[in-house]
């Protein structure tokens, strides 16, 4: 009697284990930026989890390196980040997957003050263009046009090199870069302590609304095209344990990416929850979702070629430590191609 007491007793707390497991909530890792756009619309609208799945734990991060420390140790099971932290993540043995693109050619150049003066507001800005007036300005002030960006190995400072160099053909030394946070960009725009920056929305569209001398000199086709941005990742294990939870992630991230393109004012407020600390006006959400309108993109097959690109290009600069040798076994594109087959 005592021991079928015991093996129930045994039974009953495996069953419960089991089932504690089977309900643990999804570990989902992001930065509370733009291009993680989807995460937000899908948690909000309801679309992220299918019926019945616990809530996700959220776990919010201030930089892409903490969010890749993260990744190698282990942690997260589903994370809203970019392309670089994806693939310094894999180099270094993280299992992961990319299973949908967020955003590409996100990063917009702009200028302000004494710079923005040599441009015609209403005119494209070319490359000869650019060139000349970077010429004028330096002859005219006495210092080159200093430009800040993001750190050294970020993808939108990558994108603004490969501009300057590649389609620019621009002398590395012809601009002075300064790299910073997006804190401190911002800061530095507000004061004019830089004549232009690499910057993201929703900043660009902050910068166009406070500022009336700013100009966007390029935006993120023209830099680098189908330049990635944020991804959408998922633990290899999640993948093979419970392919038809990353199904439902992928089928959310396209409809709220159709929503971002389609109806931004539906969006607007999901995004503005999370983005800026929750303290940016309605207005420049939405602007800056508008403005996104051709970048938010979730097929993964269109930024593989492009990844590669942009892992050879900052290999040549020297910014990248660690070097993906096969980019592709970075991508699992079956999950999108369901998606939008059904």
């Amino acid at each position: 009697m005592f021991f079928r007491y015991v093996a129930a007793s045994v039974l009953a707390l495996s069953a419960s284990l089991s089932a504690h497991a089977a309900e643990q909530a999804l570990e989902i890792g992001y930065l509370p930026i733009l291009p993680a756009a989807q995460l937000f619309v899908g948690l909000e609208s309801g679309a992220l989890l299918p019926e019945g799945e616990p809530a996700p734990k959220l776990v919010s991060f201030q930089s892409g390196p903490a969010l890749t420390q993260a990744l190698i140790a282990g942690q997260l099971d589903v994370a809203y980040v970019g392309i670089g932290p994806a693939l310094v993540a894999k180099a270094k043995g993280a299992d992961v997957k990319v299973v949908a693109s967020n955003i590409v050619e996100q990063v917009n150049v702009v200028a302000i003050g004494e710079l923005a003066a040599y441009f015609d507001p209403a005119k494209p800005v070319g490359a000869p263009d650019f060139a000349a007036a970077v010429a004028r300005f330096t002859q005219e002030k006495g210092r080159k046009p200093l430009i800040a960006s993001y750190p050294k190995g970020a993808v939108p400072e990558a994108a603004l090199q490969y501009w300057l160099r590649n389609v620019l053909k621009l002398q590395p030394d012809a601009v002075e870069l300064i790299y910073q946070g997006e804190a401190q960009i911002q800061q530095a725009l507000s004061n004019h302590a830089v004549d232009a920056a690499a910057i993201l929305e929703p900043t660009v569209s902050q910068i166009l609304k406070r500022q009336s001398d700013a100009k966007v000199l390029a935006r993120g086709a023209e830099l680098f095209p189908n330049q990635p941005g944020a991804v959408l990742l998922v633990r290899e294990s999640l993948i093979q344990d419970k392919p038809e939870l990353v199904q439902h992630l992928v089928d959310a991230q396209v409809r709220s990416t159709a929503m971002l393109r389609d109806d931004p004012a539906k969006a607007t407020p999901y995004v503005q929850k999370y983005v800026g600390g929750g303290r940016l006006p309605k207005d420049v959400v939405q602007g800056a979702i508008e403005r996104s309108h051709d970048q938010f993109q979730a097929d993964p097959g269109r930024i593989i070629e492009a990844t590669r690109q942009l892992q050879d290009f900052q290999a040549s600069l020297g910014t990248l430590n660690t070097k993906l040798d096969d980019v592709q076994s970075l991508f699992d594109t079956r999950f999108y191609q369901k998606a939008v087959s059904q």
